[in-house]
């Protein structure tokens, strides 16, 4: 579906269009919609027309099954048919509720108060969230994950591929982190985990961020993924540590002890084993093991120095 402006401003014609839904999606719809008519007035007329002929004469009952299935057939036509308008509508929920809560807000408050008044509640309205830190980051972060529902769209649509139809997975929501944002997506048949991985990098310039990840959310459903985008490194971030207090400031700089935490053993500072060399010369011969009067061997004996006990006492 797209709109042409037939002239432009100085004259002449124009061919620039304003795609709302792509001519691969707009045929895909069409035909889906018709398998669905036929399907839905066939089926539902048949089980209508045999559950009729039971009480009434069978061509009374085909006219029944007629006059049932072919509304249902409609109806199944006419939802398969708006399915890419519903799922625009559903990429844009947030928007268009947030908008209407506004202007409904805006009605009721010129409508019941003075001009002056209204000027003091709109001022205390944007202003005190934009200058309280706690609101304004609250406020930042939901408008990011907005943001970056419309922006994983736009990757599903230009550089990512999609299946013949040309339906776009689903996004479904979309809640901020510590370090960005996390967004559910649907997958349609066509794409895969594999598929997203390599270009993850294409996806973080998109979104406008530093890196972007990809898992599964379910271990049943492949098609259930998140994905995770990051704007921000929360662990290189600076913490301030009570200890600081500690330290006089008037003490000289060269006389404080550095804060380093050692990290390995160093080397030159420890003393090294000595070793005891055996004397040169030709080693000494074995005896021969003694035998007891029976001629078996004696029971070997430990050669280390037994401990006396009195020292562990």
């Amino acid at each position: 579906m797209s709109k042409s402006s037939p002239r432009r401003p100085f004259g002449g014609r124009s061919n620039n269009t304003i795609t709302v839904i792509e001519a691969k999606v707009h045929r895909s719809s069409a035909r889906n919609a018709r398998l669905a008519f036929i399907l839905t007035a066939v089926i539902v007329g048949l089980l209508s027309a045999v559950v009729a002929a039971s009480s009434i004469h069978p061509i009374l009952a085909v006219f029944v099954g007629a006059l049932i299935g072919v509304p249902l057939g409609g109806l199944a036509w006419l939802l398969v048919r708006i399915w890419p308008v519903l799922r625009l509508l559903w990429w844009w929920t947030p928007e268009i509720g947030i908008t209407t809560l506004l202007g409904v807000c805006w009605v009721q408050l010129v409508n019941h108060t003075s001009t002056l008044v209204t000027l003091v509640v709109v001022a205390l309205v944007v202003g005190v969230p934009a200058a309280v830190p706690v609101s304004r980051r609250f406020l930042v972060a939901w408008t990011w994950c907005l943001v970056v529902r419309h922006r994983l769209r736009v990757c599903f649509a230009q550089f990512i591929i999609a299946n013949q139809s040309g339906s776009l997975p689903l996004i479904l929501w979309a809640r901020p982190t510590p370090v960005g944002e996390r967004v559910w997506v649907y997958l349609r048949p066509g794409l895969s985990l594999a598929d997203l991985e390599g270009r993850l990098d294409r996806i973080a310039v998109a979104c406008h961020a530093s890196t972007a990840l990809i898992e599964r959310a379910s271990d049943r459903n492949a098609a259930y993924l998140r994905f995770d985008i990051k704007r921000r490194e929360v662990l290189t971030a600076q913490v301030g540590s009570p200890l600081i207090d500690v330290i006089d400031p008037d003490t000289p700089a060269t006389e404080r002890i550095p804060a380093t935490v050692p990290t390995a053993l160093d080397l030159p500072d420890i003393d090294a084993p000595t070793v005891t060399l055996p004397t040169q010369g030709k080693p000494a011969a074995k005896k021969p093991p003694a035998t007891t009067a029976n001629g078996s061997k004696p029971a070997a004996t430990s050669s280390a120095v037994e401990d006396d006990v009195s020292d562990w006492i």
